[in-house]
């Protein structure tokens, strides 16, 4: 696997956000009040999501620009939740219209980087912009699915689906390795070596899914140790930090 450069990332960042308004475009207000793939949010809890995690990442951006730093979110945590909380239930107009500006903002301020730009500390992680970057990534592309409009993670792109098998190898509990064998891929190992060692094959989107605690949709996954068929292994949380991809 390789590491995915910021101008690769950027186009990236383009794509998941056309993907995210075109499925925002087509909603009804009845389909943005329905349930969504998460349980107890509707589309409109996930598209408050959407737009508080991008207006957050973008402004983690503008702040690293100006050599400066601060929280994602206005109040931590909790005030994350209560900004969802008070946005779900906006009509499909009103969150297109703060989708549209949140991305927007998002985009401009990812796009207006250089080389230097990319590797700014940020408050995110203790990490770098570059890390916002992989961040909203995930967010919108696995979110995307979420919002159940029938675009499912089969729809993962090889590369993003390479990125969550590096993010998410720390889902691995302590003293078991995971060989993941996607479908005429190269295999990739995942935790401690020597451990306990299950072997999940199948196709590529399938694993990424199951990995990122979505439900695969091309029924192909089947785990194996010692060459005898086991349930899927547990995974542990997603790793710790916020945002947490519900």
């Amino acid at each position: 696997m390789t590491s995915i450069t910021p101008e690769n990332l950027l186009e990236e960042l383009r794509r998941a956000a056309d993907v995210v308004t075109g499925i925002a475009a087509k909603l009804s207000d009845q389909d943005v009040a329905a349930a969504s793939e998460l349980p107890g949010w509707t589309r409109g809890h996930v598209l408050a999501h959407v737009c508080g995690i991008a207006n957050a990442m973008a402004r983690q951006v503008e702040y690293a620009g100006r050599g400066d730093s601060i929280e994602l979110y206005d109040g931590g945590y909790e005030g994350r939740n209560r900004a969802i909380e008070l946005a779900a239930g906006h009509n499909a107009d009103e969150h297109r219209a703060a989708l549209a500006a949140a991305l927007g903002r998002a985009l401009d301020a990812f796009g207006s980087l250089d080389a230097a730009g990319w590797q700014a500390r940020i408050t995110f992680r203790d990490g770098v912009v570059y890390d916002g970057g992989l961040a909203i990534w995930r967010e919108l592309t696995i979110h995307a699915t979420d919002l159940g409009s029938g675009r499912g993670p089969e729809s993962w792109s090889r590369p993003f689906c390479e990125h969550l098998f590096t993010f998410l190898a720390a889902r691995v509990p302590e003293g078991e390795r995971f060989v993941l064998q996607p479908l005429g891929l190269p295999s990739v190992a995942l935790g401690a070596p020597g451990g306990r060692t299950t072997v999940i094959n199948g196709m590529l989107t399938d694993i990424a899914a199951w990995l990122a605690g979505r439900t695969p949709t091309l029924g192909s996954l089947r785990a194996t140790a010692a060459a005898d068929g086991v349930d899927l292994p547990a995974l542990l949380p997603w790793p710790a930090g916020v945002p947490v991809t519900n």
